[in-house]
């Protein structure tokens, strides 16, 4: 299957390691490149900025999906291809897998583990089929990996979690697995 769209989940703040942003950067670029479509939170600020903005300034096309009572707390940004506001969380999160053929982690907070959880709750329960990947940034999910993996170690899991997520530890690692087939 071809992806045409990604949907990130990542922080609205950039985090106290200055990679986070960078490597936010080169991923927003480099998706854009790859003429595939970027679907996130709608915010201006943190890591969900930077990474609108870098597919931006590469003339890609970003859609942001954001809740009404988000939109002072996170900033909209006002100067995406699309900016779609929802009436609730939920709504948000469902329009942003609906929209989406697969999804990137970065780094974040609470909100970013919720959006991947459900994602791959739904995957598990044959809701969606979508990728999931997680760009593990300077090994920001390092203890998320381990704890995964001992969720599988421990007979709670149906699948393996090599079968849910791909765990890629620089951009262009992810962008491979979104551009060529079989890598």
């Amino acid at each position: 299957m071809s992806i045409r769209s990604i949907a990130v989940f990542c922080g609205s703040k950039p985090g106290l390691h200055p990679r986070y942003m960078q490597d936010a950067i080169q991923l927003g670029a480099g998706i854009a490149r790859a003429n595939i479509n970027i679907i996130y939170g709608g915010g201006n600020k943190g890591i969900m900025g930077a990474i609108a903005n870098a597919a931006l300034a590469e003339n890609g096309t970003v859609t942001g999906v954001i809740p009404e009572i988000l939109v002072e707390w996170e900033q909209q940004h006002n100067g995406l291809t699309k900016l779609i506001v929802t009436g609730t969380m939920h709504q948000r999160k469902k329009l942003l897998y609906e929209l989406c053929d697969a999804a990137a982690i970065l780094p974040g907070g609470y909100g970013t583990l919720d959006e991947l959880f459900e994602m791959l709750t739904w995957n598990q329960l044959n809701i969606h089929r979508k990728k999931i990947f997680i760009l593990n940034t300077n090994g920001y999910y390092d203890h998320l990996h381990q704890h995964l993996e001992k969720m599988e170690a421990e007979g709670f899991l149906y699948t393996d979690v090599e079968n849910r997520i791909l765990f890629c530890n620089t951009p262009q690692q992810l962008i491979d697995h979104l551009i060529l087939p079989g890598y």
